[in-house]
């Protein structure tokens, strides 16, 4: 039986990841960890959670031997908008995180470690369209730069010590479940709650900015499909291109006018502009397709009408 622990359970992506995990391996073997911010009722009254630092070695370590877990989902993670503003604690929680649950996964040989990388990883001089899986890999961010080593470090466990390491390059996400968390493209998921609310949005990237997208349930789907996948098929594992999504920040809000007709954008563009610059538009993720059958379901017309609904619920 399978024991899970999802590190940064709190997060965006973590929250809805430890629910799925639980509807699949049962509740009691999906141990949810955070730092700081309490979780949700949901998350905190389905299965067991713990506090902890992922940076802090003998406290994981501990959690990983109390709670006998042989599977670790790595989601703990400073965003590039955050990571800007502190760098140095950017660099602490992503690479001395990733580096104590590699080394606690070697010595107690865990089955499997999921360390997620990002389009992050790219840089002004990756081709922008169409940007294929192996390329030039020279960001100027520092959550850029700890992506890129995170890789590197992953791998090399993997070829080293037969740590069985997997990881992707998110685009960004976007979700209705859970706000996100410092991120260049947090504007994907703001506007949806502007619009609602107020009817109204001033977007901190051009009109014409275009950046990877991929709504949260593809994200999950992807996430555990990598997971599952048959090692012997992979050739890669710590750095598979993702793509589902490519779209303006014009038109996801041409896409929500067609709903909420009276919305109104402007646009600010602040420092996140140089950012968003520097990664790429859209993804060559044919390598992910055939080593392991990744393959999104929703479009931007399906996302946009999902989210919608489901935030005017939430937001009476």
């Amino acid at each position: 039986m399978k024991r899970i622990l999802v590190a940064g359970a709190v997060g965006q992506i973590g929250s809805e990841l430890t629910m799925e995990l639980r509807k699949q391996y049962g509740n009691e073997n999906v141990v949810a960890m955070g730092r700081k911010t309490k979780p949700s009722d949901e998350l905190l009254n389905s299965g067991p959670f713990v506090y902890g630092n992922v940076t802090n070695y003998d406290e994981l370590n501990q959690i990983i031997k109390d709670n006998e877990i042989d599977t670790v989902y790595l989601m703990a993670a400073i965003l590039s908008a955050v990571g800007e503003k502190y760098p140095q604690l950017a660099y602490d929680v992503n690479m001395n995180g990733l580096y104590n649950t590699l080394e606690i996964a070697r010595e107690q040989k865990l089955t499997r470690v999921m360390v997620p990388s990002s389009i992050a990883a790219f840089g002004p001089s990756t081709p922008r369209e169409n940007t294929p899986q192996e390329t030039i890999l020279k960001p100027t961010t520092m959550y850029g730069v700890t992506k890129v080593a995170g890789e590197l470090l992953s791998d090399y466990y993997f070829q080293r010590f037969g740590v069985d390491v997997r990881g992707l390059r998110y685009p960004g996400i976007i979700s209705s479940e859970t706000l996100p968390g410092g991120g260049t493209t947090d504007y994907a998921v703001e506007i949806f709650y502007e619009a609602i609310k107020n009817k109204k949005y001033t977007c901190f990237v051009r009109e014409d900015t275009k950046l990877p997208m991929m709504y949260m349930p593809d994200c999950i789907n992807a996430t555990i499909q990598l997971m599952k996948a048959d090692i012997n098929k992979l050739i890669h594992h710590s750095d598979f291109n993702l793509a589902a999504l490519s779209f303006t920040a014009g038109e996801l809000a041409a896409e929500i006018k067609k709903h909420i007709p009276e919305f109104e954008i402007t646009y600010e563009p602040d420092f996140r502009q140089a950012i968003a610059d520097s990664w790429p538009s859209t993804i060559d993720d044919s390598v992910a397709r055939e080593e392991w059958g990744w393959k999104e379901e929703y479009t931007l017309e399906v996302m946009t009408k999902d989210m919608i609904e489901k935030l005017s619920k939430q937001l009476g």
